[in-house]
Order: C-alpha cells, then sequence, then structure tokens
C-alpha cells in the first residue's frame, strides 16, 4: 500500500498503528534495533497534531525506518557488524533523520543489512538475513545491502523507508523484492551521521510501494522534484545494447521486454543502441578494479586484523581480502570517472536509459551458504548492473514489473548524475502505465 491508503480510515489512530508496526518490527530480522519507546512518544504528538488539524507534512504520524547505517539518537550505528555494534551509542541524530522527525513521521527503528553494507545479496549471519516475502515457503534472499529496509516495506511493517545505495544496494532489493527503489545522485542529500562505505559514490536512498511516496519523501529530504507529468507520451526510453541486456536470464529479458511493449503502446518512445560510456566504463573497472572496492577497504582494512576477522562474515571477509590485493590499481578508475560520465550525458541526450535492474531473481539462500564461489559470482552479477551506472553517477529508479505471486523482476530507469527532478517525474508516469499492463494481465487470469 502508499501512503495515500495508509490510514485512510486510521489517519488519528497513531498510536494503534504504530504500536503493530512495533510489534511487526520486534519479531522480524529485518530491524536490527527497534525504537518502540521513540516511536510511542511521537505517534502521541502526531496524534495531537493530526487532531488539531495542524500536521506537520503529508507523512505526519506515519511510521518509517532507516537503514542501521544513519545515527539515530541513543541507539548504536552497527553497520551490520558485531564488531560496530560494540561502538558507544550516538549522541545526536544523522540528519535525514532529523528531517524525517520534523516532518512528524514516526520512527520504528533501524533496518538490517548486509554487514559494512558491502554486498548485494543481503545475507547477515550474525543479525539473520530478513528474506524475501511472499515466496511461496521458498527461502530467497532479499537483495543487499539494504536488505531490511526493502523487506519493511514489502511485508508491510511500514510503507517508507531510507537505506542507501554505492554499488546497488538500494535498487537491487526493491528488484528483487518487488517494490520501488530510488538512489538518488550522490550529492542530492545530506549524509551527515550516515557511516560511510564509498565517500565517492555512496547515496541516501528511498524504498516504498508508490510512486507518490517516493516524491513526498524526496521533498521532505530537500529534493526538488518537479511537478509529475500528466502523461509519459513522448518520453524517449534508450535500452543500451551489449552486456546489460544480453547476460540478463531468459525469465528477465521477457519480463522487460514485455514492459517495454506495453509501454510503447501508451506512446513512449522506444530507441535501441550501443553506449559507449557503459561500455568502456565497464572495462576500466573490469582491468583495473573499483572505487567501492578500494574505498571500501581503506574504511574498514581494520576488520582483516586479529581478532575482528575472525568475527566478520566470511563474505565479507573475502571481498574486503580481494579489495586489500587491488585497491592500488584504482587510479585510472578515478581519472576516467568525470570524464565519462560527461560523455554518458552527451551520447544519452534528454532520454531515460532503462534496462532490467537485476540480471536474475532472487535465488535461494541455502545453495549460496554452501558454496563460497556460488556465493561470490552471485554477489559480483546481483551488482554489476546497478555498480555500473553508480560510477558513472547516475541516479536510478527501479520499478517492479510482472504480478506479485512471480518472481520479481525490476526495470531501472537512469539519468545523468543530478537529473533527478526530471527522472523522478518520468518514472512517476511510467509506473502509473506499468500498474495499469498488470491490472489488464490479472483481470484476464482465469479464475481457478
Amino acid at each position: 500500500m502508499d501512503l495515500g491508503l495508509l490510514l485512510a480510515t486510521e489517519r488519528l489512530e497513531t498510536h494503534s498503528v504504530t504500536t503493530r508496526a512495533i510489534g511487526q518490527a520486534s519479531t522480524d530480522c529485518s530491524f536490527i534495533t527497534v525504537t518502540g519507546g521513540r516511536a510511542l512518544q511521537e505517534a502521541e504528538a502526531a496524534h495531537e497534531r493530526l487532531t488539531s488539524g495542524e500536521p506537520r507534512s503529508p507523512l505526519d504520524g506515519v511510521p518509517v525506518a532507516v537503514k542501521d547505517l544513519f545515527d539515530v539518537q541513543d541507539t548504536v550505528t552497527t553497520a551490520g557488524s558485531p564488531v560496530l555494534a560494540e561502538r558507544p551509542s550516538k549522541r545526536q541524530d544523522s540528519r535525514v533523520v532529523q528531517l524525517l522527525s520534523q516532518a512528524g513521521t514516526v520512527l520504528i527503528g533501524k533496518t538490517n543489512l548486509s554487514e559494512c553494507a558491502f554486498s548485494g545479496l543481503g545475507i547477515n549471519p550474525y543479525y539473520g538475513t530478513p528474506l524475501k516475502p511472499d515466496a511461496r515457503n521458498r527461502r530467497l534472499i532479499p537483495g543487499g545491502s539494504s536488505s531490511g529496509s526493502a523487506v519493511a516495506v514489502a511485508s508491510g511493517i511500514v510503507p517508507i523507508s531510507l537505506g542507501t545505495d554505492t554499488s546497488g544496494s538500494v535498487r537491487v532489493p526493491a528488484a528483487l523484492c518487488g517494490i520501488i527503489g530510488y538512489k538518488a545522485s550522490e550529492k542530492r542529500y545530506s549524509k551527515n551521521g550516515m557511516t560511510p562505505l564509498s565517500h565517492t559514490l555512496d547515496s541516501v536512498g528511498i524504498l516504498a510501494q508508490s510512486m507518490r511516496d517516493i516524491l513526498t519523501m524526496d521533498r521532505l529530504l530537500g529534493g526538488s522534484a518537479l511537478a509529475p507529468p500528466p502523461t509519459a507520451v513522448g518520453t524517449r526510453l534508450l535500452v543500451p545494447r551489449g552486456e546489460l541486456l544480453d547476460d540478463c536470464d531468459p525469465d528477465v529479458r521477457t519480463r522487460f521486454e514485455s514492459a517495454l511493449e506495453s509501454l510503447a503502446r501508451h506512446g513512449v518512445r522506444i530507441e535501441r543502441r550501443r553506449i559507449s560510456a557503459l561500455e568502456d566504463a565497464q572495462r576500466i573497472m573490469d582491468q583495473n578494479t573499483t572505487i567501492v572496492g578500494a574505498e571500501a577497504f581503506r574504511e574498514y582494512k581494520f576488520l582483516l586484523e586479529p581478532p575482528h576477522r575472525e568475527r566478520i562474515d566470511p563474505g565479507l571477509l573475502r571481498r574486503l581480502t580481494h579489495a586489500a590485493q587491488h585497491h592500488h590499481h584504482v587510479e585510472p578508475v578515478y581519472r576516467a570517472m568525470d570524464p565519462l560520465r560527461r560523455q554518458l550525458r552527451q551520447e544519452i541526450g534528454e532520454s531515460i536509459l532503462v534496462c532490467p535492474t537485476v540480471r536474475h531473481t532472487a535465488p535461494e539462500i541455502e545453495p549460496l551458504l554452501d558454496n563460497d564461489e556460488l556465493y561470490d559470482q552471485t554477489n559480483q552479477r546481483s551488482l554489476r548492473t546497478t555498480m555500473l551506472l553508480s560510477y558513472l553517477g547516475m541516479p536510478g529508479v527501479s520499478l517492479p514489473i510482472g504480478q506479485a505471486h512471480e518472481d520479481a523482476v525490476g526495470l531501472l530507469a537512469s539519468a545523468p548524475v543530478d537529473e533527478d527532478a526530471k527522472l523522478l517525474s518520468i518514472t512517476n508516469s511510467l509506473h502509473r502505465l506499468l500498474q495499469e499492463k498488470d491490472r489488464h494481465n490479472l483481470s484476464q487470469r482465469p479464475v481457478n
């Protein structure tokens, strides 16, 4: 559900809504810390404002959650790590949490994540892995690293949550969990009080069930989204030829092409061609290393030393060890970044780039835990598209395509760096058209 439906009949019952969310969060490993006392106080204050007709914002009284990389007063920012969990509690809220509080939201708690936010699978052996909801009794990964934020929204604990995205950590779990995930440009929102992974590429992201909620949260966090256009007719979508589509599993490609066909019938223009900036950027990273890996090593190399190395996620240990061996190759990647971003802007012009968010659907968790090589290969493939687009600075919105009972697939719409307002306006219209397609397909299904 979206915020327009949430509290439609319960708008003044903030206490009961909050109590229910606290109860769900307390028994669900999508949360590391439940801020129950704070949430009840905020709910009571919101109730008073709403009953007096003086709400602070459209989100006043609405339950929200934030990834456990954002500081919250009187809580420890664990970053999903047992080592970092031993640090002192924070004395004040991060900037984005301050803005949420000023808007009157009710903070239910801090959500789970891949340890140190350095994985696209969402697996956390210490705090538990929040599995993808509605998976027909299959134990499927949620995607990461913002796993808990995505699952909290997809399972209905909160209607909207904040995550972070460096290589795909909002877009990937959004796609695998069948919700919307928006990665903002790196400087769109404040990162003050946010535990870093990569100072160069870290960004704040939003997860929700509707674009209306994304747009509302964007405005509250300091964005300046344009008024949504009444129609997407005439919008030009650019599909890059090559690996971003060719390497996708057949079912992902089929769902993506079906979505494009539907959008084309509504007057959206589809263009397909190779984009040199994408191919050049991928080649440079493949030949050298990634900025994310190099900067993650600088931030967390202390975890490779005893006694910490015995306590961290084995997958994290392998990634940090690999980064330690290759981080000194990063200088050519830094030098090429800004020229490639300019080249990309020239190549795509006024178009919006679209491709599948993740090249596969959510895999089962047990085979990954039993096979380190499969684990690492799946992690790399899960992030390969979104990591490339992050390096090129592209804000992106992953929109769900297909029915809820099917394996979730995301259509990723991206724009050049800092063109967030344009991207949000267009994806708002695209999402509306895709929802019409899904409703039509559902109505055509036979009744059993």
